[in-house]
């Protein structure tokens, strides 16, 4: 497997997971980190670029630890793509640590639209198989595999 590149935002992992998909993530804040994970988690789903920023929606939450906060934010995202027909484009993420972990996120897209968007994957949720969220000398990584 090739060594993670920090320049890049993230990359999907073609030898992970054969049913579902992989990728990792990077960042050199934790905050930027949540980021290029939500940005990989929606273009697992469509095409980035396809969605408007018109319809925004603020996400809070708490975790104790960082790897239980990021699987709590990238599930959010399904979540509103299944209750309320919503995917992303652009993501502002704002992480505390204290004595819980707490994230405050902005993000912004739009409805789906299969005449404009193409839905690549319908992810149905994203799994703790071999999920991590870790430091590094270069920053901070992560590694997801959602069930599609």
């Amino acid at each position: 497997m090739a060594k993670p590149d920090f320049g890049e935002k993230f990359r999907f992992l073609e030898d992970i997971a054969t049913a579902d998909v992989a990728f990792e993530a990077y960042g050199s804040t934790e905050s930027e980190l949540f980021e290029n994970a939500a940005l990989a988690v929606e273009e697992t789903m469509v095409d980035t670029p396809s969605v408007k920023h018109v319809a925004k929606k603020k996400i809070v939450l708490e975790a104790a630890e960082i790897d239980k906060l990021l699987f709590d934010f990238l599930s959010e995202l399904v979540y509103f793509k299944d209750a309320e027909a919503l995917v992303f484009s652009s993501f502002k993420v704002a992480i505390k640590k204290d004595k819980k972990c707490a994230l405050t996120a902005e993000v912004s897209g739009e409805h789906f639209d299969a005449r404009r968007h193409d839905l690549r994957n319908d992810i149905k949720a994203i799994t703790w198989h071999m999920f991590k969220v870790e430091r590094t000398p270069k920053g901070w990584m992560c590694r997801v595999i959602v069930d599609v």
